[in-house]
């Protein structure tokens, strides 16, 4: 983000004789797709750099455009005076170390899976515990776990009704020829939840439907964003028809079957060779179907003991625990946002940690939505965990929130800043991580007696010297 600013500034130097390229990581399903990796792209330009190689705008499923883009900086280098014909197998090399990973998925075998929510709660939060054994895979407090899940065999075989065409037939699933059964290939290769700018526009290049022409043509972006949403590819199948020839064109524009990460709710030196998750059943209905989380409702609905599920590690050095133990450190994770403060709490427990610890936990109500509250007294009586402020939200008249908790204990939050503590949220990005964040600021605006700016100025240093740390979604 600073450097987005210090770029894009009045500040931002002159960059005649840089060489630059850019490959932009995102997500179609979001608006702005890439966006950021655009703006550098074109700002880099307006400041005199040269570009190396075109900048590539890579999707989910990333290897093959990314490969094709270090390859193309890598060439137009060799072409300068730079010398980097070791450059191209050494960054191979470097993906390959790891014998399982996002390419190479380790199938590990479900241990247990137990709904923590008790009997009457509005939720169902699943507690998962998976096997590494034999796998190599490490992990640290903070790292995500990424599982690969397969559609729901119903809406697949809706979705081919619909379409009228051989389940039985073969297609091709990647460039590499892979061959599979149309059915069971929109079951495990491809995406069908989630409808993405891109993919409609392609359809309607492909398809005959005058409506969805309209609908993709320039100025009408607000109704195809208002279509999208909540809104899946039997929806759009229904509305729109079909597209292409034949089935093989049909699959040839959906987008591959990303995975879905979640926080790690356990510490490898507590539980060698084994992962645990915590994931909240998604369920809802949107335009007068329901509508199911593809990766949690497998695992709250098809998911048992002994089944295997392809997953990989995915590492995250923006949140982790400080490097020294006597840091104190406050924890904010409402839901299943407490997933990683498992972890924490677990390692600490371990290794002996001396630091104080504060955790902040939320949700619904306290009889049934209390996740892992035995483990957590057990923490509290033996030490491990100093101090924790709970919030049930439809327990009172008035709900209450964590921020509610942290506003009551302002002045202690404030001292623990003051001796150096480190603040991780976890958690819902769109409502708790927005409020907890202006909490935070009104805190240290008030005991700090700071203005609004200062304050603002305050919690953007601590969190470029990584003592406020977010993992939100």
């Amino acid at each position: 983000m600073s450097f987005h600013e210090y770029l894009h500034g009045r500040r931002a130097p002159s960059l005649e004789g840089l060489r630059f390229s850019v490959l932009a990581l995102g997500d179609s399903s979001y608006e702005f797709f890439c966006e950021t990796g655009k703006q550098f792209d074109k700002r880099l330009e307006e400041l005199g750099g040269t570009r190396l190689f075109p900048r590539m705008d890579c999707d989910l499923d990333y290897d093959e455009p990314a490969s094709e883009w270090l390859e193309g900086v890598i060439s137009s280098l060799s072409e300068g005076q730079v010398n980097s014909a070791a450059a191209v197998p050494a960054a191979k090399a470097s993906v390959g170390d790891q014998t399982y990973s996002r390419t190479n998925p380790f199938k590990a075998e479900v241990l247990e899976n137990i709904n923590l929510n008790g009997r009457g709660s509005n939720k169902e939060t699943h507690h998962l515990e998976l096997s590494l054994e034999g796998s190599g895979l490490t992990f640290e407090p903070g790292d995500s776990l990424g599982i690969y899940p397969k559609n729901d065999s119903d809406l697949v075989d809706m979705l081919l009704m619909e379409l009228d065409w051989d389940p039985e037939e073969t297609i091709k699933v990647n460039k590499q020829g892979e061959l599979r059964q149309l059915r069971e290939s929109l079951i495990s290769d491809f995406e069908i939840t989630v409808l993405t700018k891109s993919l409609i526009e392609q359809a309607a290049l492909l398809s005959g439907n005058e409506d969805l022409k309209e609908l993709v043509k320039p100025g009408n972006e607000e109704r195809l964003k208002e279509y999208r949403e909540g809104r899946d590819l039997l929806d759009f199948v229904r509305d729109f028809g079909s597209w292409g020839e034949s089935a093989q064109e049909f699959v040839s524009i959906l987008r591959k079957m990303p995975a879905r990460l979640y926080s790690i709710a356990s510490s490898l030196s507590a539980y060698p060779d084994e992962v645990h998750l915590t994931i909240g059943a998604v369920r809802y209905e949107s335009h007068g179907r329901e509508r199911k989380g593809v990766c949690s409702i497998l695992c709250a609905d098809r998911l048992q003991p002994g089944d295997l599920l392809p997953i990989y590690i995915q590492h995250n050095q923006n949140f982790k625990q400080p490097k020294n133990p006597d840091t104190p450190i406050i924890m904010v994770g409402p839901g299943t946002g407490i997933a990683p403060f498992r972890s924490f709490i677990q390692d600490r427990e371990e290794s002996e940690a001396k630091g104080k610890t504060w955790l902040f936990f939320g949700d619904q109500h306290f009889v049934t939505d209390f996740l892992y509250q035995t483990e957590w007294q057990k923490w509290l009586e033996t030490g491990v965990l100093t101090k924790m402020d709970v919030a049930f939200s439809r327990d009172t008249d008035e709900k209450v929130y964590v921020q509610n908790r942290m506003r009551e204990q302002s002045k202690e939050l404030y001292e623990w800043i003051q001796e150096g503590a480190a603040i991780y949220i976890c958690g819902d990005e769109k409502n708790m991580a927005h409020d907890v964040h202006n909490t935070l600021i009104e805190i240290i605006e008030k005991e700090g007696n700071m203005s609004h700016a200062n304050a603002q100025a305050y919690l953007e240093e601590m969190q470029q010297n990584k003592r406020y740390q977010r993992d939100v979604y």
